[in-house]
This record gives structure tokens, sequence and C-alpha cells, in this order.
């Protein structure tokens, strides 16, 4: 496994972006043209133990040969990261646009003249973790023409419009299903979605289930009323004792790579 990281000057973001890089080992000495995962919050791949994974994942021929990037976020996270159509009701999300053109305009043409990449849809992923999930989600919902699988880890589907103080309610302020629900096309996409039995403790509607899984679950139903099925198009993995850190998300990484990149997929 080869492990490069780069600066990328972003005129979107207006700032440098760090990239770590996860390369197959011979891919030096490989004419292979490679699938591409691109993740948010690429800054933690060592606490997703990311190398380690997808080494024992190819000893194990259990994936394809792909090109992993991460995209690490600074301080602007909460307005890089959101939905880029709407910021939440703070503000947060602000820049998620500009992060979206980043993806599409800057990084994507940079991997394409640097690294042999498969040049369709169907070979590339996007994926992310809490926020950064939500934004994965995001990117992938308006540019399904870009990518066609999505990975949602511990995603921030809470991401509202309103205050709770301000008559909040689950039906028409939770950004990303009201989005889903109203979007007049029915994206090419294949969804991951996983949330921890210990992701948080909130229960906004006191229904005995966690919101972190009850937005996870409200947004399968909206996919399913647009069309999509459980059976083939999004996977639902539900973590015990599963929290909200890197050490989890790592730990079912393995799942969600089979999944997208799986040689017995």
């Amino acid at each position: 496994m080869q492990n490069r990281t780069v600066s990328l000057h972003s005129r979107f973001l207006e700032r440098q972006v760090e990239l770590t890089f996860l390369l197959p080992s011979h891919y030096d000495e490989s004419n292979e043209a490679f699938r591409l995962l691109i993740l948010n919050d690429g800054q933690d791949f060592e606490r997703l133990q990311l190398a380690e994974r997808v080494e024992y994942l190819y000893r194990q021929q259990e994936i394809s040969d792909l090109i992993i990037v991460g995209i690490h976020a600074n301080e602007l996270r909460l307005w890089e990261y959101g939905t880029a159509h709407q910021p939440d009701y703070k503000g947060r999300g602000s820049k998620a646009e500009a992060h979206n053109q980043f993806i599409l305009q800057e990084l994507l043409p940079y991997l394409n003249e640097r690294f042999r990449l498969r040049d369709h849809a169907e070979s590339r992923a996007i994926a992310g973790f809490s926020l950064g999930g939500l934004s994965a989600l995001d990117t992938a919902w308006n540019h399904s023409g870009v990518f066609s699988k999505v990975g949602v880890f511990s995603g921030s589907l809470w991401w509202r419009s309103r205050a709770y103080e301000e008559g909040y309610d689950d039906e028409n302020d939770r950004i990303m299903h009201v989005q889903i629900r109203q979007s007049t096309h029915k994206p090419a996409l294949k969804f991951w979605l996983q949330a921890g039995t210990d992701d948080e403790r909130d229960d906004r509607n006191n229904n005995g289930i966690i919101d972190a899984i009850d937005d996870t679950l409200d947004l399968m139903k909206e996919l399913e009323a647009k069309g999509y099925s459980a059976e083939t198009d999004f996977t639902y993995v539900e973590v015990p004792g599963g929290q909200h850190n890197p050490e989890t998300w790592g730990a079912v990484m393995p799942r969600f790579l089979t999944w997208a990149f799986g040689k017995r997929s």
C-alpha cells in the first residue's frame, strides 16, 4: 500500500486543501485504470486504521484495487460540509457548494490528470463520517452522473432548517429528508447507511430510539417513497455499541468497502 499526501490549492474554498492518497502497492508497475473512492475527513485515516484495513482486504482478495483519496477538513469544517443548496438554521454549511465545486471542478480534474482512473460513475464512490457523511450524500444525490455509490457513516441527518424552539418538526425541517422528498428526479445511486446504538443519547421525540438511528431510518423511508428498494438500492448497518468516532467507523469500514468495491458484490 502506498500512502501519499499532497496539498492542492482551491480557488472555491480559498485555501490549501491537504489530500491523503492510498494507492495499491503495485500502482507504479501497473497499466491498469483504477476505481476511485473519495472520503471526506481524510485527516482521520490513521484513527480509522484505513491503510491496514484496506491492505487486509487486498490480501484476502475481498475488494478490487482502487485509489482512495481523503480530503482533509480544517477549522471551517462546519461551514464547508452540509447541504449545498441550503445552510442549516445557524448558517452552517454556507460553503458546502464551494466544497462540491472543489470536488467536481478541481479535485477530479487533478486526479484524472495524474492518476489512471476509470472514467465512468459506476467506478466512483464518495463517503464520509458524521457531517462529512451528510455532505457526501448531498454531493452524490446532486451529481449521480459522477458517483454511483455513497457511504454515510453516522450521518448528521438531523441537519435542520429550524431550531427546536422555533417550531421545528421532523417532517418539514430535516434538510436532507426534504430534499430527497421534493426532488423531481431519482438519481441512479446506491446507498450504504450506518448508525451506532451509542452514537448519541438524544431522543427528541421520546420514542426510545436515539435520533441518529431515527433520522437514518426515516431517510430510508424517504428513499423507499422515491422508488428505491432496500433489497437492491440501499443497505443499512446498525452497529451494537457503535459510537460516534473513527474507531467505530474504521471497524465497520471493511463492510462498506466490500459492498462498494467487493469482488463478490
